[in-house]
């Protein structure tokens, strides 16, 4: 029981770390101090997987952008469907409406007029 209790106040030390952050710059610095450069490309590869799936992007055209497994493609969609979960992408994607994947440069998501 103790375990559980460290294992949730160092959760809530680490998003209470994530919510002091002022700047994209410092949302990097510290994401790159805390995670491998491959846990860092493993995250924004599952939130870009998460916005083309909210965009209702097709899976073909998720694995030809993002190179993500259609495996990790369906555990995402799970979670964005699932009534359970989904809430975090759900808040984050209405917060930057603004930003489609079609604005994050260097992809093809298989819009109209990419090429």
């Amino acid at each position: 029981m103790e375990e559980n209790r460290a294992e949730t106040k160092s959760l809530e030390f680490l998003y209470d770390a994530i919510l002091s952050l002022e700047t994209r710059d410092e949302c990097a610095k510290f994401m790159e101090d805390l995670c491998t450069s491959l846990e860092l490309k493993s995250l924004s590869q599952r939130m870009l997987v998460a916005k083309m799936l909210s965009e209702k992007k097709i899976y073909n055209n998720i694995v030809a952008s993002t190179g993500a497994s259609t495996a990790t493609i369906s555990r995402v969609n799970r979670t964005l469907n699932s009534k359970y979960s989904g809430e975090g992408y759900r808040i984050v994607f209405e917060r930057l409406k603004d930003i489609t994947t079609d604005d994050i440069a260097g992809i093809n998501t298989g819009a109209e007029g990419d090429k």
